[in-house]
């Protein structure tokens, strides 16, 4: 097969390569005659020089390969050890770490031998995706930079936080009723728990694990509600007769009681030195502990016992919950609710205002409505609603985050924490046997307890610290173990 790079000769005469032909000289066929030999032209190259066509065939004779760590021919040997720090680093850089296992492809020249064999060549293809060599760009640096020369910012990315499944302390509170319509927990903002046991009042102090008995009531009375005074020196202790008694719990002294209701007391909220009491005689009580009256004012419009009571944040406006399955806005100066929402199908107990925004209320409804509803208050409206699947007893909403926790009875009784508002759950505790029927949130914002009728007290820790703070909690896990409150 001719060489592709040669010139054509003309077919009719044959071409001796061997003869001393000079294609600037005219060639004679025979001595007769002088005439150019047909079929070819004045001027013809000379076979020495370099000859072009349509066809490129490439030669790497001089090619760079150090640059990419290849194998070099014997006489650059020198070169390669010379540069044999550089090219280590650069094929780490293209390659990755584990570049050492890379085969060097073979040239064409170091691929064919002396008999002019080509050798097998192995698959050494080095420019191709390896999935377990992709790496963050600044990765790929040859040399090491600070961080604001490269511009990579190396904060770490922000994970999940994550929620403690069990709880933290677990106390035994013997005699904790199972009354769905009761709320004999809170924790005062001097860190002091308050949980009413039968006839009994008990302060467990959080900061010591210290436990003290505040009071007994007499005349066969128990206790059906417990709620601390703003700055946390004063607790209102509802009970069974309809009175409320007010004690200076520093001091362990009972101040005044106060009279109004016919039947128990089940739910107590506080607004600076107001105190509003729901009873099951449909009322709510208005009182000023600065007053020597016992009711400056008296709220009516459920049709059954109120058993959820709330003030807003700015103190303007109460929330009350019936088992007339109403939920009412009460303001400072009507004595009719300016709000009524009916949309839920059972009692109305678990009541929240958000921390974060004004006018937002959250509600929960009991076992025939199982739903957390959200409402503005300020425009009137309703926001949303979430099927929960179990009873709502109650809802406390974060400090420190746009979050709540739920707890549950019938039929799952577990504590559910939510993050508003696309109320996704973030995490799902269990641990009582009986309807989670109380809870209280700590002053920190980051602890809640629970109580349900298994008469146990579980501690967990849900929220997150605010950011001013460190992200242990007073409290601390100094704590664990269970006791007893009494």
């Amino acid at each position: 097969m001719e060489n592709p790079s040669s010139n054509s000769t003309d077919p009719q005469t044959p071409f001796d390569p061997n003869s001393n032909f000079n294609p600037k000289t005219p060639s004679k066929t025979n001595n007769n005659n002088n005439k150019l030999i047909p079929g070819f032209n004045s001027y013809h190259p000379s076979p020495s020089s370099s000859i072009y066509s349509d066809r490129f065939i490439p030669s790497r004779t001089s090619s760079n390969f150090a640059l990419f760590g290849l194998p070099l021919s014997p006489k650059s040997s020198n070169t390669e050890d010379s540069n044999n720090g550089y090219t280590s680093l650069l094929r780490t850089a293209l390659f990755g770490p584990d570049s050492g296992n890379v085969v060097n492809p073979v040239t064409p020249e170091k691929g064919v031998r002396g008999n002019g064999r080509n050798l097998k060549r192995p698959n050494c293809n080095i420019f191709r995706y390896k999935t377990e060599t992709r790496q963050r760009l600044d990765s790929l640096l040859p040399f090491e930079f600070d961080d604001q020369i490269r511009g990579v910012s190396t904060s770490p990315v922000k994970v999940p936080r994550k929620v403690p499944k069990s709880p933290y302390k677990v106390l035994d509170a013997p005699a904790l009723q199972d009354d769905f319509y009761l709320n004999l927990v809170d924790w005062s903002s001097q860190n002091v728990l308050a949980v009413g046991l039968g006839s009994s009042v008990y302060l467990w102090h959080a900061s010591n694990g210290k436990v003290v008995k505040l009071c007994d009531l007499e005349n066969d009375d128990n206790v059906t509600s417990v709620g601390w005074a703003q700055r946390g020196t004063h607790l209102a202790v509802g009970t069974s007769n309809g009175k409320v008694q007010l004690w200076d719990a520093s001091h362990g002294k009972m101040t005044r009681t106060m009279e109004g209701h016919r039947l128990r007391v089940g739910a107590l909220s506080w607004s600076s030195s107001q105190l509003s009491s729901g009873s099951r005689d449909k009322s709510i009580l208005q009182r000023d502990i600065r007053a020597q009256e016992d009711c400056v004012s008296k709220l009516s419009g459920h049709k059954s016992e109120v058993c959820g009571l709330k003030w807003s944040p700015d103190s303007r406006e109460l929330a009350s919950g019936g088992n007339d399955n109403r939920l009412f806005v009460w303001n400072n100066h009507s004595t009719q609710p300016i709000l009524k929402y009916c949309e839920h199908t059972a009692a109305v107990k678990a009541i929240a205002w958000s921390p974060h925004l004004h006018g937002l209320l959250a509600s929960g409804g009991g076992t025939a409505d199982r739903c957390i509803r959200f409402w503005n208050t300020t425009t009137n409206t309703h926001l949303s609603c979430m099927d929960t699947g179990s009873q709502v007893c109650n809802l406390v909403w974060s400090k420190n985050a746009n979050e709540l926790v739920s707890t549950h009875g019938y039929s799952q009784n577990q504590i559910i924490l939510w993050r508003y508002p696309t109320m996704t759950k973030i995490a799902t505790l269990t641990g009582h046997t009986y309807r989670v029927l109380y809870l209280a949130i700590s002053p920190d914002g980051q602890m809640i307890v629970t109580g349900a009728g298994d008469e146990t007290l579980r501690f967990w820790n849900v929220f997150p610290s605010p950011k001013s703070q460190n992200t242990e909690s007073e409290i601390g896990a100094s704590s664990l173990g269970r006791t007893q409150i009494r």
